[in-house]
């Protein structure tokens, strides 16, 4: 067994105990049960309402009918594909309600037909090459998200899912609703999307040994 696997089954066995001491009446472990995915419950309902208030208020609406329907949850084990969906679900409403989708197609089958289209990127940058202490910088973090926020929402649900939260293949076919075709072609697109995105912040030019040394000792570059 891999290590992410490992640390799966040892975080599915915690929440697993922890579920049935709630159930039990210790409600106040709630927050508990729920602290390691309060991050990506935010990320998935930001990736549909791209707006942080509204995405605060659809993760606090889903966190109440998580709690309330917790007992109806038969496969304790399976937590987070479950909580993750109920968010999901809870953000589509919202912006429902928001009514700036009124024309869109309720059931979301409008979303399929891009798909078909083929994306060429025509340049790349891949971040996952940099290097861990410049990923860390905040412009760069900045750079990511708003790339991220950008990408139609078919897209960049399945980014957050797959590369953000982990979510295996099963997992994200369930939580959206999809084939495991469209959960890998939406991946794909999704992720050279990103890399086109983000070429202008982090392809950087090479510089030539002659342009390093301009203005410096060659003496004292040499006795380094």
């Amino acid at each position: 067994m891999s290590s992410m696997e490992e640390r799966r089954a040892d975080a599915s066995a915690s929440g697993t105990a922890l579920i049935q001491r709630i159930l039990a009446g210790e409600k106040d472990l709630f927050h508990s049960l729920i602290r390691p995915y309060e991050r990506g419950f935010f990320l998935q309902a930001f990736s549909i309402l791209r707006n942080q208030d509204d995405a605060e208020e659809a993760v606090q609406q889903a966190m109440i009918k998580i709690y309330t329907n917790l007992s109806q949850l038969t496969q304790t084990d399976k937590f987070k594909r479950w909580a993750m969906r109920v968010v999901e679900n809870e953000a589509k409403m919202y912006r429902r309600k928001r009514r700036q989708h009124l024309y869109e197609s309720i059931d979301d089958g409008a979303t399929e037909a891009p798909d078909d289209r083929p994306f060429r990127p025509r340049q790349f940058a891949d971040w996952r090459d940099l290097p861990s202490d410049e990923v860390e910088r905040s412009e760069v973090r900045t750079a990511v998200a708003k790339a991220l926020a950008e990408l139609p929402d078919m897209y960049s649900e399945v980014f957050v899912l797959r590369e953000m939260q982990h979510l295996d293949l099963a997992e994200t076919m369930e939580v959206l609703g999809i084939s495991e075709s469209a959960v890998k072609t939406r991946l794909h697109r999704a992720r050279l999307m990103l890399r086109e995105a983000l070429t202008p912040f982090f392809a950087k030019p090479q510089v030539s040994l002659w342009a390093r040394w301009k203005g410096v000792n060659p003496w004292l570059a040499a006795r380094r």
